[in-house]
């Protein structure tokens, strides 16, 4: 049950997580910078996350000094990831940059790896190599054309699947037994201290705040910022790391048909197919899974029986 209960919540996170790009490419097509869309999230997402904590009269027991600490540099990786995606959007067509964002996949696996020692199982492997063509025919890749475009955007694609990664691991191993409320509150927080710090010179620009500029950042915090922490503080924490990253890939085809249906952009049959693979890679996994885990207690049984 409790399973069940985090494989929902981490994927209702990384579906939020898919109707960002509709809200960033917004802002940047009213003529918004980076620094603006992102700082205006992070004020959004502290305010509205706090004030629930605080309605909600959530418990902050369990806090100290150390892992609330820890518990903002966590959310850190939030900030990171909104910039970098972001970023990469900027410079790329966002199918490219959706795909750059879409390594944390393995970059998730590997963390688990080098942290927990826990190696992917072949279930779990061929489930990632799924995703991977899944995400490739998703993206349209195959149709586009590369070659001239910004490294810049590259990077920032590339930072943000560590970041991502970075995220979906730690917030399920930091202060797991916080109250979801408090921790997503202290790891926006966190974010929205980066965010400031690294965009400074942009914080005279957003004042006056404009009507454009709200509806943007509202739109990205709460798809961005508030949603997903929430959702992976409870999730997270009651699925491994692995199948947490696997998870998050319902991110991608969640992307597509918001972008589908609500910018009116045309998806290919490729895009439909690569959905339909990633999707049942994400059953593979979990089936999978069970079935071993079932055919292993089988065996088990029938040893002590003889025994």
């Amino acid at each position: 049950m409790k399973l069940n209960k985090g494989i929902l919540f981490v994927l209702l996170g990384a579906g939020c997580f898919g109707f960002t790009p509709i809200f960033a490419k917004l802002g940047f097509s009213y003529g918004y910078s980076l620094g603006e869309i992102t700082i205006v999230q992070m004020i959004i997402s502290s305010l509205l996350l706090w004030s629930f904590t605080l309605l909600k009269r959530s418990s902050f027991k369990g806090l100290n000094k150390k892992n609330i600490l820890q518990i903002m540099i966590t959310g850190c990786f939030v900030g990171l990831t909104s910039i970098f995606y972001y970023g990469s959007m900027q410079y790329l067509p966002a199918s490219l940059a959706i795909v750059l964002m879409f390594q944390f996949v393995w970059i998730g696996i590997i963390l688990e790896w080098i942290f927990t020692k826990i190696k992917p199982s072949p279930t779990t492997l061929l489930s990632i190599i799924l995703i991977l063509i899944g995400v490739f025919f998703a993206s349209d890749i195959a149709n586009g054309d590369i070659q001239g475009l910004p490294v810049k955007g590259f990077v920032f694609g590339i930072l943000s699947a560590f970041t991502y990664a970075g995220f979906i691991f730690f917030s399920g191993k930091i202060a797991v037994h916080v109250d979801a409320w408090t921790r997503s509150s202290f790891m926006v927080t966190g974010s929205t201290i980066l965010v400031l710090i690294l965009f400074m010179r942009d914080i005279p620009t957003v004042l006056p705040l404009e009507k454009n500029l709200l509806t943007t950042a509202v739109g990205v915090s709460l798809f961005g910022a508030v949603l997903p922490p929430l959702f992976y503080a409870v999730g997270a924490p009651l699925v491994s790391g692995g199948i947490a990253n696997i998870l998050t890939s319902i991110e991608l085809p969640i992307a597509i048909l918001s972008a589908s249906l609500i910018l009116s952009e045309t998806v290919t049959p490729l895009q439909w197919l690569g959905t339909a693979i990633i999707l049942a890679a994400i059953a593979l996994n979990e089936l999978g899974a069970n079935y071993f885990k079932s055919k292993r207690m089988v065996r088990d049984e029938e040893e002590i029986k003889r025994a």
